[in-house]
């Protein structure tokens, strides 16, 4: 048996998905949107004057070599919101050294001179970004974690703080505490053996 459809049903049915259509594609879009990576405070220990060695080997400035702590591997990408590569973006970060101290008048002056403490890389077109520098080390009232900051020419785009997954001083300290289930499981990352280093991925999307 044939079954006609009436002329007045089918231009209602071509109506309905012309006016679905729409919505679908941009539910698909928003489906592929990344989340952008949480902000969190600078904290006091910006420095004030950058080293002179401002590379991305926080362990070596010239012949100089830092020993302590336990050597570790920073890398990722930093994406915009819709997945594409910053090329052209600078991700800086900064960090105590493994006695808890910061190159900064702020901290007494204390901190190790063979440690760079900073370090800044330009990203080229794949987005990618790769640190050497130590594990973090806790101090006084925080958790180990490494301040991380990414710009754009004059604009800054993100200020974060990367922590330690699992570090037990975590539930401790009073930034990781204040951020929601899924903010710290964004900015907390695993620091996993790789030969004779640690490796710590952290990609970081921002809203460019």
């Amino acid at each position: 048996m044939t079954v006609t459809t009436h002329p007045s049903r089918r231009l209602l049915l071509g109506a309905a998905v012309a006016l679905a259509a729409p919505a679908i594609w941009r539910g698909a879009i928003a489906q592929t949107r990344q989340r952008p990576t949480p902000a969190q405070t600078e904290g006091p220990f910006y420095p004030v004057e950058l080293p002179a060695d401002s590379d991305a080997d926080l362990l070596a400035q010239g012949a100089r070599r830092y020993a302590k702590g336990r050597g570790a591997l920073l890398e990722g990408t930093v994406t915009d919101t819709a997945g594409r590569a910053l090329s052209g973006a600078a991700v800086e970060i900064w960090q105590c050294d493994q006695d808890g101290h910061y190159h900064h008048p702020g901290d007494g002056g204390r901190a190790d001179p063979d440690f760079q403490g900073f370090g800044r890389v330009l990203l080229g077109a794949d987005g990618a970004y790769r640190f050497r520098t130590i594990r973090p080390a806790p101090y006084s009232g925080r958790t180990p974690h490494i301040h991380l900051k990414v710009r754009l020419g004059a604009r800054e785009l993100l200020t974060t703080q990367v922590y330690v997954q699992g570090d037990p001083g975590n539930a401790r300290d009073f930034l990781w505490q204040r951020l929601r289930a899924e903010d710290r499981a964004a900015l907390s990352v695993p620091f996993e053996p790789a030969g004779d280093t640690l490796r710590a991925r952290f990609a970081i999307v921002v809203a460019a």
